[in-house]
């Protein structure tokens, strides 16, 4: 049915390529017109500092559930001079006349705590009627207020807290598009066959990313998911159209014809596309076992980009692939120069660097003189085709196989040292302090530690109901127990919500350590466990702990709760859905284990750089920090769906080999020569797209580029080009034996179409 498909496709070429493109201009035209609602906030399950923020909106409304973010200045001669005291009090009055934020100063009798003991550092609290408000509004509210802020000899004034916190930064798609086009090229020698899979991919991306957009106004997505969604689409796009287009390259080299070629590609590697692009779908919305809102919509909006780039793969492809027929193995001297300047120029855009952009002209010049230069009009030649045996992976693989236990120990002891900073995983938010030492975000932090101390970056927020008189009594006695709490800086005495006839009360803590410390988030717990209930033991208070610190130690406790179920599911899945398709107890069960190293190893590597911080300040932070909660559940859904990707296709070859010869090493041996190049191409081109994403602005997109490309490579080289063959060596023909009775029980899953393959070859 599936090669019917290609075949359809590839002789209504012209229809389906119109239909796509009708469907791209119309989903575009609806998420351009309805905008997007993507939210920078997210709501946590039934925890307490959720239920701290509802009393909060409920009580006191005016931004507690909103963006918040400090002015901060300091000026040598003090705070309280004439000229500086009326110049700062009229740019917050005007700052707080918006009807889109609401400023606290600290010249107002409630900003009095905000002047430093020396007078000489002081800071506005400002916090945003919305908490929809989108990045580029933050931008524009941070250079309107920058606009207006006063400029006095010795003033120095930064700007704190997320509302303030965008910078530029390269253009991450668009640099791993141009090592994308870089390594195809190099690996397959044609402009065309280069061309294919990323027009592919592009058209499934466009696609995912609208829908995307349009469904963020009915299921709450937060504000980076559209960037995950282009990150995770580039990978899988391009590889799976790099299979396909791979598989109809070797079909027109065996003299089918192009029809006949796109329906085996389609048939074949195109079966290997849709299960694999199946089970990425798949561990991505298992996120939804994780019962978090953000996390739910970044599941379901990452798994619709692959989706529709696996859709483009076997029906826009083969379309394609129709209209360039067997020219994709010819390429002109013309093709090779304009397309080296396109992704030199793409660089240049992906830097920031306009200077570069002069590489798109030349381009376009290049494959215009290039109709009438002989030299230029000329094509390469075709690039001999070695025999198997005398490949680099092929010798490769025997040589693997003749010390399978040297490379198995050698792989495993690699993987594991790796893996061994995972131990001291700390989950949790980082703070401003981790912003590169340039940005006005991480100078606004220093100033607060320099005149405040480190916990005014994180206070605390304790709020409580009140329904009976002696509540006001217990709410004193709060007031002092926090001020003789170990770990207290500073704390308020309580605020009511009506000082004639009080139902709430709020307290806010200023902890002595920054808020990403683990100082910091003992603090929280030690206030929720000892202090607190120690102190309204037999009132009707219930104190509520939240803000930034709480949220950290909350959404941490909740995730690292439901992650074995998580871990649990996703495994299970992988090892019956490759027990299905081999056939076999050993290769699943061997493919978990290695799949669990390899993930190990990525996050212990996240944990030696974003954590420790070593070599931080290559990637534009200031220094280490707790990983985001998020990130180890994120990680192992598409780690787990891209280890599929290369199991399936280099493990169905092996099969094949097998099935044909009964020779476990030479299966073996043909199976990793035969997959190794285009293997490899996939792997470079999802380590270079998500590495690329290392230069985003934001922290938790860095993090996660730089996992997932750690992750590939590890996959790529040391698992599929070192453990697989070992491992397989091993065991022999045991890899491929499953009991009888299970076997029977097994749906059987086709992912090569191997019974096409056979007749053509019959």
């Amino acid at each position: 049915m599936l090669g019917r498909l290609g075949m359809w496709c590839h002789e209504r070429r012209r229809l389906v390529i119109v239909a796509w493109i009708t469907v791209l201009l119309l989903v575009g035209g609806l998420s351009f017109g309805m905008g997007d609602k993507f939210s920078t906030e997210f709501t946590l399950p039934n925890v307490e500092s959720a239920e701290g923020f509802d009393l909060l909106e409920a009580n006191f409304g005016d931004g507690s559930g909103g963006h918040t973010g400090s002015i901060v200045f300091r000026v040598a001669s003090g705070v309280d001079t004439p000229a500086v005291a009326t110049a700062m009090s009229k740019f917050f009055a005007t700052l707080d006349a918006r009807t889109d934020m609401a400023v606290t100063s600290p010249y107002d009798e409630q900003g009095a705590r905000q002047v430093s003991a020396d007078r000489t550092t002081a800071f506005a609290t400002v916090n945003l009627a919305s908490d929809q408000t989108s990045q580029e509004q933050f931008q524009v509210i941070y250079n309107e207020t920058k606009s207006i802020a006063p400029m006095i000899d010795g003033l120095q004034i930064e700007y704190g807290g997320q509302i303030f916190a965008a910078f530029e930064a390269p253009s991450s798609e668009v640099l791993g598009l141009a090592f994308a086009i870089v390594i195809l090229i190099i690996a397959f020698g044609s402009v065309l066959a280069m061309g294919l899979p990323i027009g592919t991919a592009f058209g499934g991306i466009f696609a995912g990313v609208a829908l995307m957009t349009m469904l963020s106004h009915v299921i709450s997505m937060p504000d980076f998911t559209a960037t995950i969604g282009v990150m995770i689409g580039l990978g899988v796009g391009i590889d799976y159209a790099l299979f396909i287009v791979t598989r109809y390259r070797e079909c027109l080299r065996r003299g089918l014809t192009s029809a006949q070629a796109a329906q085996e590609a389609i048939d074949t590697a195109g079966r290997a596309v849709i299960f694999a692009g199946t089970t990425v779908v798949i561990s991505l919305l298992g996120m939804l076992l994780m019962q978090i809102t953000f996390m739910t919509g970044l599941g379901i909006g990452a798994s619709i980009t692959v989706s529709m780039t696996m859709l483009a793969s076997i029906t826009l492809l083969p379309a394609l692939l129709g209209v360039v027929s067997s020219r994709i193995n010819i390429t002109r001297r013309r093709g090779v120069v304009a397309t080296g300047l396109v992704a030199l120029a793409l660089i240049g855009v992906g830097l920031k660097i306009n200077a570069l952009l002069v590489a798109l002209p030349m381009a376009v010049i290049v494959l215009i003189v290039g109709s009438f230069a002989p030299v230029l009009k000329k094509p390469l030649p075709m690039r001999a085709i070695k025999p198997l045996a005398e490949t680099i992976a092929y010798r490769w693989s025997r040589w693997i196989q003749r010390h399978p236990w040297a490379s198995l120990v050698v792989g495993v002891a690699v993987m594991a040292t790796l893996s061994m900073p995972v131990l001291g995983l700390r989950l949790g938010f980082a703070d401003d302090g981790n912003y590169p030492r340039d940005t006005t975000t991480r100078k606004a932090y220093d100033l607060l530690v320099d005149g405040f101390g480190a916990g005014f970056n994180g206070p605390l927020t304790l709020v409580t109901t009140l329904s009976q008189p002696q509540d006001l009594v217990v709410a004193q006695q709060v007031s002092q127990a926090l001020a003789m709490t170990p770990g207290v800086a500073q704390a308020s005495p309580a605020i009511f919500n009506d000082p004639q006839n009080p139902t709430a009360a709020l307290w806010t803590v200023y902890p002595k350590d920054a808020p990403q410390s683990v100082q910091a988030a003992d603090l929280v717990k030690q206030l929720r466990l000892e202090v607190l209930p120690r102190i309204t033991q037999g009132s009707g208070l219930d104190v509520k702990v939240t803000n930034l610190v709480a949220v950290s130690v909350d959404f941490s406790s909740f995730l690292a709760g439901r992650l074995p179920l998580f871990f649990l599911v996703v495994l299970g899945m992988s090892f019956l859905l490759l027990m299905a398709v081999f056939r076999s107890l050993l290769v699943p069960l061997k493919a978990v284990v290695m799949n669990l190293l390899s993930i190990g190893a990525a996050y212990g590597l996240v944990v030696v750089v974003f954590q420790w911080g070593w070599g931080s300040t290559l990637i534009g932070l200031g220094g280490g920090a707790p990983i985001d909660p998020w990130l180890p559940v994120m990680m192992f859904a598409i780690v787990f769906g891209l280890s599929m990707d290369y199991e399936v296709f280099l493990l169905s070859r092996v099969k094949e080999e097998y099935n044909r010869t009964g020779n476990n090493e030479l299966a073996v041996a043909d199976g990793l020569a035969k997959t190794a190049r285009v293997i490899t191409a996939a792997a470079l081109i999802m380590a270079f797209v998500f590495g690329s994403f290392v230069l985003d602005a934001n922290r938790g997109v860095k993090m996660f580029g730089f996992g997932l490309a750690v992750a590939v490579l590890l996959d790529a080289t040391l698992v599929r080009m070192l453990l697989v063959p070992a491992t397989m060596q091993l065991l022999g023909d045991r890899n491929w034996w499953i009991p009888k009775w299970l076997n029977r029980l097994l749906p059987k899953i086709d992912v090569e179409g191997h019974h096409i393959v056979e007749s053509k070859q019959g």
